[in-house]
């Protein structure tokens, strides 16, 4: 019986058997590698555009900040927004995403200044020219029952379709299962909700993060940090070419940023190391090694 070369296609990719050209198609050739200003000590401040463009980033994702100014986020100041945009111009690089820090003050799952922060910071996530907003979910603000997951995504439900019209996604950033995140995602009705998977956070809460990445796949993950503190990346417990298989394996595209500690104190020359680390890994992924 004569087999079509698409059926073949299909049927080789499902039993692990794809051809080359198939293959050559996931080297994460979409991935950039982009640093979270906080880590470069340079929490909401423009100077972190330069110094992780000097460092040889793609991005930097930067902080909104944890204290209002006139009941308004920080960068809700328009001529602060253009001095980033003209940074990254400046420098090459782009505002990776932003993070809505005041959420570690007013928490989504029970505050109402939560929901409104984050209906703030969707305009100002769309003029720094940035794909997503992470919304973070810990501490006395993490998600713990049932209830509160549910709360959430209602409260997102209301909020998708501003993000939507922005182009906007709202990512979801906490120490939930993978499932569980899905759930939130699945209860809000929308394609701007989606995972922002932490690979330490999900190792610390005990979760296979190699099954989680492979399973939400690239649809559902948005962005992702890559972090093993308080060490080096490669040095710690997770097995960071099992990490970046796996993100080769979903194709993973966009960024995928460092948010991580400096054990020797200078975070320049630990930013480069693990910068170089993570480089050297998609360079072996790219290459087929």
């Amino acid at each position: 019986m004569l087999v079509s070369r698409r059926s073949f296609l299909w049927a080789s990719a499902a039993a692990g058997l794809a051809p080359a050209s198939l293959l050559e198609a996931k080297r994460l050739s979409g991935l950039k590698i982009g640093v979270t200003d906080w880590n470069l000590n340079q929490t909401g401040r423009i100077e972190a555009v330069a110094l992780a463009a000097r460092l040889g980033f793609d991005g930097v994702e930067v902080s909104l900040g944890r204290k209002p100014v006139n009941d308004k986020l920080p960068l809700a100041d328009p001529a602060i927004q253009e001095q980033y945009l003209a940074e990254t111009r400046k420098h090459g690089i782009a505002v990776a995403g932003t993070c809505l820090d005041i959420l570690h003050v007013n928490y989504l799952k029970n505050d109402p200044l939560g929901q409104k922060w984050v209906a703030d910071g969707i305009p100002i996530t769309q003029k720094l020219n940035a794909r997503v907003m992470l919304l973070p979910f810990f501490g006395k603000g993490a998600l713990t029952t049932r209830q509160e997951m549910d709360y959430v995504g209602d409260v997102l439900r209301e909020l998708a379709p501003e993000a939507e019209k922005a182009g906007v996604i709202l990512g979801l950033e906490n120490t939930l299962s993978a499932e569980d995140n899905v759930r939130i995602m699945e209860r809000a009705r929308s394609k701007a909700v989606l995972v922002y998977y932490d690979v330490g956070n999900s190792t610390n809460g005990g979760f296979d993060i190699f099954k989680e990445i492979r399973w939400l796949g690239k649809e559902r993950i948005c962005q992702m940090h890559l972090k093993d503190n308080p060490h080096y990346l490669g040095e710690g417990k997770i097995d960071f070419p099992a990490v970046i298989a796996a993100m080769a394996d979903i194709d993973f595209a966009g960024f995928a940023n460092l948010e991580t500690v400096s054990p020797s104190k200078s975070v320049e020359a630990d930013m480069r190391r693990n910068l170089t680390y993570v480089r050297d890994l998609v360079a072996k992924v790219r290459k087929g090694s």
